[in-house]
């Protein structure tokens, strides 16, 4: 029994041997090379979970010091419970946003903070006036219930009864609540800025622990405030300036477009890199990257361009060439308006072309329908054939159709007690625009083309 038990058991020896072919067929897996169609769907998924979901960095670069400052006072109130107001003023893409999504996140990382902070975020591009701002107010701090049917005389009653339905079960201490105000100038325009001058009020007085952080690309927003609402505000601004050069910009770009170490196909990744280091160190892309340095220097318009860029990358092509970097700067740089202007009909375009005279002689005037086609007419008189020979209505709906695309616009308010013929409108298009349309216009005539390019009707 005990021979034939000896006999079927493995040894430890060719256990051993089993493992050790396990460790190497698991270091085979890593060195593997996997297909092209694979890697090339891999380094699409994290190029987009990079440029697109916008990850927050482990620290913020360059701005340490809003960064400490920040954080101290958000702290002072989720913390200890003192109120305070403060606005973050830069251009837009410079990272007010993200400076404060890392401020938060360190924040709630304290256990006291965790358990007491409350936020509120409201953007004035949503919240166009208070009661709506109340309403979200409400709907965020979960107390509709609390609300239910009452009535209160003024917004400061509300807004003060909201805060008192947040003190703790002993009644002593109210939790402390943080007022985000995303595009903050636009809250300015609110009829006597209640709502600005209410949350600063709370927050000067002793009422209830609260912090109103304002994020604004505006410099001049303290002009905007009435006099009583900038007496309550700190007047506490964190500013954010991009102190970024080009050659820092180019590094960003290879590294966003760089694969990290973990990529399951080393010589791939290799390759990727490789290409990528090539790339950045070309004349023509250097000239692209300059442009649009020079244009935007924020890294929402740089991750567009490389997504348009990585979009042009296939199983056939898997390398990001120097002509997808200049096609995608192209369709970025492209004119909207100049291209709605190629999927006009002729009349149309005849009818912007007698505009754009009418704008030379009379310098920029506004003009109407009838002017228009005065215009019109006096061309279709120096050529013998009328083949453009077109019906009141027509010209009338084809007008319409370009004021509906927003190519022109009435000049006042008037428009109801003036015939839609007399009504006086502006072109809002430039020369440069009409002249780029005629020159791509697929099939223009030669003579509309020539008109065009006239000096004058």
């Amino acid at each position: 029994m005990m021979e034939s038990r000896s006999a079927h058991a493995p040894s430890r020896s060719s256990q051993q041997m089993g493992e050790s072919g396990s460790i190497m067929s698991k270091r085979k897996v890593k060195d593997a090379h996997l297909p092209i169609g694979e890697c090339i769907t891999q380094v699409q998924e994290i190029m987009r979970e990079r440029l697109c979901h916008q990850q927050l960095p482990d620290k913020p670069e360059g701005i340490e010091a809003q960064h400490k400052h920040l954080l101290e006072l958000l702290k002072r109130t989720a913390v200890h419970g003192e109120s305070n107001s403060v606005l973050i003023v830069g251009p837009r893409g410079a990272g007010k946003t993200m400076l404060l999504k890392c401020v938060l996140r360190e924040l709630l990382e304290e256990k006291e903070a965790q358990k007491n902070l409350l936020q509120v975020h409201l953007n004035g591009l949503l919240q166009t006036d208070d009661r709506i701002a109340l309403k979200e107010i409400t709907r965020q701090l979960h107390l509709e219930n609390v609300v239910g049917d009452k009535v209160f005389g003024s917004f400061a009653e509300n807004l003060a009864f909201l805060l008192e339905a947040l003190k703790k079960g002993d009644r002593s201490s109210s939790r402390p609540v943080l007022f985000i105000l995303d595009e903050f100038d636009l809250f300015a325009h609110h009829k006597n800025q209640t709502l600005l001058y209410n949350l600063f009020d709370v927050s000067q007085s002793a009422q209830a622990p609260i912090a109103v952080v304002g994020i604004t690309c505006r410099l001049d927003v303290l002009e905007l405030l009435e006099k009583r609402v900038k007496s309550r505000f700190s007047h506490r601004q964190i500013h954010l300036l991009s102190s970024l050069t080009f050659t820092k910009y180019l590094e960003r770009v290879q590294t966003q477009l760089s694969l990290p170490d973990d990529f399951p196909d080393t010589k791939f990744a290799e390759d990727w890199n490789d290409s990528i280091k090539t790339l950045c160190e070309d004349k023509s892309v250097e000239d692209v990257l300059q442009r649009h340095f020079n244009s935007s220097k924020d890294f929402r318009s740089m991750q567009m361009l490389l997504m348009l860029c990585l979009s042009r990358v296939t199983v056939a092509k898997p390398a990001i060439k120097p002509a997808d970097l200049q096609e995608a700067s192209r369709l970025c740089f492209a004119d909207a308006k100049a291209n709605m202007l190629h999927g006009l009909s002729i009349l149309e375009l005849c009818l912007i072309i007698a505009m754009k005279h009418l704008n030379d002689v009379y310098e920029g005037e506004p003009f109407n329908l009838q002017m228009v086609h005065n215009e019109f007419k006096k061309f279709l008189q120096r050529k013998s054939n009328s083949m453009y020979n077109f019906e009141q209505p027509v010209i009338m709906k084809a007008f319409e159709h370009l004021q509906q695309l927003e190519l022109i616009r009435p000049v006042d308010g008037s428009a109801a007690k003036t015939q839609r013929e007399y009504q006086l409108m502006r072109l809002m298009l430039d020369h440069s625009q009409i002249m780029e349309a005629l020159q791509k216009y697929p099939q223009c005539p030669t003579e509309v083309k020539q008109w065009g390019m006239s000096a004058f009707g």
